[in-house]
């Protein structure tokens, strides 16, 4: 009897620890739940005939409200001061990274699908990686296995965007009779003929998006320096979205003139601006950082295929998208040169430590 009730109570104290050990998987899982809803509840604001320079504008008023707060609190410790010079990089920052960026992604998403724009953030960690090697911030050495698969990875997840964009093929079977069976429905032909994208427009957004995919990885390279000299990181994502806020506005009244696209009434325009701005600028932030900080950026990198997946099946579901097999490919392709980078960035990773930590010993040899 006193045997089962100790397994009992050692079965009890040992449920905490597991799920406690389960909690950066849950996290990183409803981060990537939130990004399919961004893709989702965007294409519904832009389709329903919001501006996307205004969607920009009100998004990052929104985040810059929230974050504002937690920055001037939270970080009142790591007060650093700003000269002119580091006041002009956030700001030139801000513009390259974050409003060029968005306002591609939003003007992109106008001309292609959700899916398509979760689909190509898989390939930001390849554009990355090219980038910072053509710029000589990171090396590249072909001589060894994962120095190879950096490489072949970039190369192949970059190849699965372009195929994705522009193959089609022939659609998946399942979707073709999901189609056919609702083709006599006017309603539902209605909703599915109004997301048949014409190819001239595909296209265009398509390179769009992998435009902004690119600005979007610079200002990925550019964070590093930065945060060095300004090591307030809160108050940093405040800054530039106070910036990217102003710099949008000015872009949006000089490409949208009538004043009624300004007007946010209680509908999904006000609803999707919102979780943009709050829900995936505010809570996505903590929740990465913190699963950084337990796991290491390469743990959160290898769950954003699953934003795909979720916004593939809602798209599916909701708008009755057609996805054809040229895609399907596109998205092994994507997939498959992500965790091939991800794979060679974290055997780097691992190797840099061993060479350090032999380093210490030898010096702690010497002494």
């Amino acid at each position: 009897m006193m045997k089962s009730s100790s397994s009992s109570s050692s079965s009890l104290i040992g449920y905490p620890m597991a799920l406690e050990s389960q909690k950066p998987y849950i996290a990183m899982i409803f981060v990537q739940l939130i990004y399919a809803g961004m893709a989702l509840f965007s294409k519904a604001a832009i389709a329903q005939g919001m501006n996307p320079f205004v969607f920009v504008v009100y998004r990052q008023a929104f985040a810059a409200f929230v974050l504002a707060p937690f920055a001037f609190f939270l970080e009142s410790g790591k007060v650093t001061p700003l000269s002119w010079s580091l006041l002009c990089k956030i700001f030139f920052i801000s513009l390259i990274g974050i409003t060029l960026s968005m306002n591609l992604f939003y003007v992109a998403l106008n001309f292609t699908s959700a899916t398509f724009a979760a689909a190509t953030t898989n390939a930001i960690p390849a554009i990355t990686f090219v980038m910072a090697v053509l710029l000589r911030m990171e090396g590249v050495c072909i001589k060894n296995v994962h120095g190879v698969a950096k490489v072949v990875g970039s190369v192949v997840s970059l190849s699965g965007a372009m195929v994705y964009a522009f193959v089609k093929g022939p659609p998946l079977k399942l979707m073709k009779n999901w189609y056919l069976s609702d083709h006599d429905d006017h309603h539902h032909h209605h909703q599915i003929t109004k997301h048949n994208y014409h190819r001239h427009d595909w296209i265009k957004g398509s390179l769009m998006m992998l435009s902004a995919n690119t600005a979007w990885s610079l200002w990925l390279i550019l964070q590093g320096p930065i945060v060095k000299q300004y090591p307030a990181k809160l108050r940093l994502t405040t800054l530039q979205c106070l910036f990217s806020c102003i710099q949008s506005a000015f872009l949006a009244i000089a490409m949208e003139r009538n004043p009624s696209s300004w007007k946010l009434g209680w509908d999904i325009n006000l609803l999707s601006v919102a979780y943009c701005g709050i829900i995936v600028t505010g809570i996505t932030y903590w929740l990465q950082v913190w699963a950084i900080e337990k796991k290491g950026p390469v743990f959160t990198s290898l769950f954003t295929p699953l934003a795909l997946i979720i916004t593939a099946i809602l798209s599916a579901i909701i708008w009755k998208e057609t996805f054809y097999w040229g895609s399907v490919g596109g998205a092994i392709l994507l997939v498959g040169g992500l965790y091939s980078v991800l794979w060679g960035k974290k055997k780097d990773g691992d190797r840099g430590s061993e060479t350090n930590a032999q380093r210490q010993e030898s010096k702690e040899e010497i002494v």
